[in-house]
């Protein structure tokens, strides 16, 4: 494990505890988030069962400072929250980690109502990947769906984002139905359901281990243990660019190399 370099605009963090504010803290998954300048993989893993407990990704929108405050948009959900307001207060805490604090919906009570939460984060050094030591790539690629067109109805998309710090990987995937309808103003909004979500993550150890590997779909993830064509160079180091992944098209969202 390295720590994190001073030049890296990345961050790599493990949840410690979480809490709604009538509940004692605890901590019964096993979460790491991985955020690449704008955008972010998030997994939480039931340590009782394996199964997922949340799964996010989407762009990580800063919108104030002191104390930070930052805004997660939901492209991929495992709750089917594409629409909530994620948005979260940063303070530090005196022993290096941060408390954030919000409200989001409790789905765990009649009617999910928004209630308020703590969770306590902390930042994790890097990873020693296959570039070796004190080196490493991170990326963050969406699945492009294509042309959706501009009318009205329904249009099924197979959303999938992958991310990678030096040597730690995330791939999660899910089903989405994006239903295009007419607001009585005539503005077309769109309205998003999904699937069930399946996640991979995996490790470098002298080579790419795999970690979780969850969901009926896991095992069609793409993965590091068989390699990317073309990983980091051309293409992959511009946001925007596309890029062929295992033989689905991304796009990459954001990179870095140090």
């Amino acid at each position: 494990m390295v720590n994190k370099p001073n030049q890296s605009t990345c961050r790599f963090s493990k949840r410690i505890s979480f809490r709604w504010l009538t509940t004692p803290a605890e901590e019964t998954t096993d979460t790491i988030v991985m955020s690449v300048k704008d955008w972010y993989v998030d997994l939480r893993i039931e340590t009782a069962t394996g199964k997922i407990d949340w799964a996010i990704a989407g762009q990580r929108i800063v919108e104030g400072q002191e104390p930070l405050r930052v805004t997660f948009s939901h492209e991929l959900d495992s709750h089917n929250a594409f629409e909530i307001a994620d948005c979260g207060s940063f303070f530090p805490l005196p022993n290096g980690d941060d408390l954030e604090v919000g409200s989001m919906p409790r789905h765990d009570l009649p009617g999910a109502p928004d209630k308020e939460y703590e969770e306590v984060w902390r930042e994790l050094p890097f990873r020693e990947g296959p570039e070796g030591p004190n080196k490493g790539i991170s990326w963050v690629l969406e699945s492009d769906d294509g042309d959706l067109g501009s009318g009205e109805g329904e249009v099924t998309v197979s959303k999938t984002f992958i991310g990678r710090i030096w040597g730690t990987y995330l791939a999660l995937s899910q089903t989405q139905i994006h239903s295009r309808q007419k607001t009585p103003s005539g503005d077309l909004v769109v309205k998003k359901s999904g699937a069930d979500v399946s996640a991979r993550r995996e490790e470098w150890e002298s080579g790419w281990n795999e970690k979780y590997l969850v969901g009926e779909a896991a095992g069609s993830l793409p993965s590091m243990v068989v390699g990317f064509d073309g990983e980091g160079v051309g293409s992959w180091r511009t946001p925007g660019e596309k890029v062929e992944v295992q033989g689905k098209t991304y796009i990459v969202r954001a990179f870095e190399e140090i």
